[in-house]
């Protein structure tokens, strides 16, 4: 039997400082790619997946309005719109001049994080599809590497933990009220405390020995992230299935390579913006793995060996022009997530409005639409069926998770 797939597009790639800024960007937006790449069964369309991004001032707005989560339910069943997922990650605004390393702002040391990922859940549980048993909010891998010092190492980690339990039991408390196992699933990322498979396992058998608190949490493994970091993608993701940590949600995204020839490090430069971290490793031919926290701190040293940047680039691009892309690592991720429990698939290029303008999409939405048309073929090659969550959406089916 083929395993069912999930799948949606994350909408950090819209601005969202406030909700009415939030519906403004999908109703722009997310129709418009439902338009183009959702098909019609007789008279009616399929709903469109979404991996539902809400700052935390969205999130307050939203619970503070007058069966205000109700309301946008149906808000967006009427727009055709399915919540899959919320990507808890970025808690202020994404998409302010300069957002670096304040994405990792506030983190799991900071109660502010576990208050906002509540919220976030609270409203999860409530958006999703009639007979969805399982939800991922992905989340702040603990945080920036460098926040967390040498000298407040372990009482700064112990924290994050503390607070990743009580999230965890919450989760325990939601479920029981709605029927809907909401997961926390942290989201290693080059530089932050957890941006290898190999640190979320030590984590875990440190720190999360609780049937309650490995029910709960779990991990988003983000392709470009581990790709730049490295990593073969199969085997990290057969690294958390032997340790029993469920992966889930998988964020489908690219990053940008090259070998480092003058011309190739020309074009790479047009990538270093002033908004984004873009964490960038470079592999030389001893084996050794340079990190450098920005692409321009990695053009200043110009190491010598295989560069990758953290650079969301569309998915569907093997190359751009003298530059290559990670997506070949796309269908090796795919597959090896096609032997445990499937999680959602969520297409993750927030970074189309930062790009060299020369290949921005004059439509944005045309853009994702063409990202969801390739990902679908990719997870129907691995051999999954695509769930487009029409059963779900009266109840009727099987049930979803």
């Amino acid at each position: 039997m083929k395993p069912i797939a999930e799948l949606a597009y994350c909408t950090n790639v819209h601005p969202g400082e406030t909700l009415a800024r939030t519906k403004a960007m999908l109703e722009q937006h997310a129709v418009r790619v439902r338009e183009l790449s959702c098909q019609t069964s007789g008279n009616a369309q399929q709903t469109l997946g979404i991996g539902l991004w809400l700052s935390a001032q969205s999130a307050h707005d939203l619970l503070a309005e007058n069966e205000g989560i109700v309301r946008f339910r149906g808000w967006l069943e009427e727009r055709g719109l399915a919540v899959r997922t919320i990507n808890g990650f970025p808690y202020g605004d994404f998409h302010g001049e300069t957002v670096k390393t304040r994405v990792y702002h506030p983190h799991w040391a900071d109660p502010n994080r576990s208050l906002f990922t509540l919220d976030l859940a609270r409203i999860l549980a409530a958006l999703v599809e009639p007979g969805t048993r399982t939800a991922s909010i992905s989340t702040v891998p603990i945080g920036w590497r460098s926040d967390f010092t040498n000298e407040g190492c372990g009482a700064s980690v112990g924290l994050a933990a503390s607070q990743l339990e009580w999230i965890a039991e919450r989760m325990r408390e939601i479920e029981d009220r709605t029927g809907v196992r909401v997961t926390i699933d942290l989201e290693p990322e080059p530089g932050c405390l957890l941006d290898r498979a190999e640190h979320v396992v030590s984590l875990f058998d440190q720190c999360f020995s609780s049937e309650t608190t490995r029910t709960y949490l779990g991990v988003c493994h983000d392709i470009c992230h581990s790709a730049v970091m490295f990593e073969e993608q199969d085997e990290a993701l057969e690294l958390y299935a032997r340790n029993a940590i469920r992966v889930g949600k998988i964020q489908v995204s690219a990053a940008l390579s090259c070998h480092g020839a003058p011309k190739e490090l020309a074009e790479l430069a047009q990538f270093d913006e002033s908004r984004y971290l873009h964490q960038t490793c470079v592999l030389a031919g001893s084996g050794e793995v340079r990190f450098f926290e920005d692409l321009g701190l990695a053009l200043d040293a110009m190491p010598d060996g295989f560069w990758r940047t953290h650079f969301h680039v569309p998915v569907h691009l093997d190359a751009i022009s003298r530059l290559s892309t990670t997506a070949k690592e796309i269908p090796s991720a795919l597959a090896a997530a096609s032997k445990v429990d499937p999680p959602v698939f969520e297409v993750e290029t927030y970074a189309w409005t930062v790009l060299p303008p020369h290949l921005r999409e004059r439509d944005l939405a045309a853009g994702i639409a063409k990202e969801l048309a390739w990902t679908r073929a990719a997870l129907e090659r691995a051999g999954y069926t695509i769930d487009d969550g029409d059963a779900a959406s009266d109840g009727v089916g099987e049930v979803r998770g």
